[in-house]
């Protein structure tokens, strides 16, 4: 059975059964109809997944894996912060009537930065690093831009990477500030496996574990029948995910390099609430 079904419904119990409610709290988000969103939330959920025992995809209900890497290829390959270069619409909500969202995710990736080897961004320092001084403790980035937040249409909850080689192995540490558990989480864990998975391979080293910390884990209101629903589900095994081997620069992977095989889910919920 997916190791990333049981962490997910093990931390799912935890939000609901030990939880912090915010009803009768001050709330920024709302619902469609102008009622606060409230939340269940726990503070500080930390899961690992090793990537070489399996793709941590959920089987309760199935990830879209392909729109995943295509939006994490929107931000940390193209650098992108216009929403006519991606090909979901999930971000559409955020964006201005160009299609920008302000000078938030690949636009913070894509600023340029001197570091010790020259004038570089945050991405190609990682990639210099990784091939260079790979046992290096400084290997990071970070996108919650202070000087910038008033100019994003959304603050980055997934916000810094730091990555960490031990022998020929890649792993990560991704920090989120927030997150909507139902909506977002095996969405992020699904993209940043697969950026350690893309960095690894063009840095000839194996992918890891990916630890994922989540400062403010939380369920919403109207998503905890639902949620109380998915938990209950069968599990099956996790899918077999890789991505094209010939491809040895980060900037040549293409959705078309990612291989996807026997991933078998249950049905997907449809029609989830989402807060602004």
């Amino acid at each position: 059975m997916s190791k990333a079904d049981k962490l997910f419904v093990k931390m799912c119990e935890e939000i609901i059964n030990n939880g912090f409610s915010t009803e009768g709290q001050k709330v920024r988000p709302k619902w469609d109809d102008g009622t606060p969103a409230h939340t269940i939330k726990t503070f500080g959920v930390v899961n690992r997944y090793n990537l070489q025992e399996e793709f941590p995809a959920l089987t309760l209900r199935p990830t879209a894996i392909k729109l995943a890497f295509d939006e994490l290829l929107w931000i940390w390959q193209k650098k992108s912060n216009n929403v006519c270069e991606l090909n979901s619409h999930i971000w559409d909500q955020w964006a201005d009537e160009d299609g920008c969202i302000g000078k938030a995710y690949g636009y913070q990736l894509g600023k340029k930065y001197r570091f010790s080897q020259g004038e570089m961004d945050q991405v190609d320092n990682v990639l210099y690093q990784l091939k260079n001084n790979p046992y290096s403790r400084r290997i990071m980035t970070n996108i919650f831009n202070f000087d910038d937040l008033c100019e994003m249409n959304l603050e980055p909850c997934a916000y810094s990477m730091t990555f960490n080689v031990t022998g020929d192995t890649l792993n990560g540490i991704l920090n989120q500030r927030s997150q909507d558990i139902l909506t977002a989480n095996n969405w992020n864990v699904v993209q940043y496996s697969l950026l350690l998975m893309m960095l690894a391979q063009v840095s000839d080293l194996k992918a890891g574990e990916l630890v994922h910390v989540i400062s403010d884990a939380h369920i919403y209101d109207r998503h905890i029948s639902i949620v109380k629903e998915l938990i209950k589900r069968e599990q099956f095994d996790a899918p077999r995910v890789s991505l094209n081997k010939n491809v040895k620069n980060f900037y040549e992977f293409t959705t078309d390099d990612l291989v996807v095989e026997n991933y078998i889910t249950n049905p997907q919920v449809k029609n989830i609430p989402v807060a602004i």
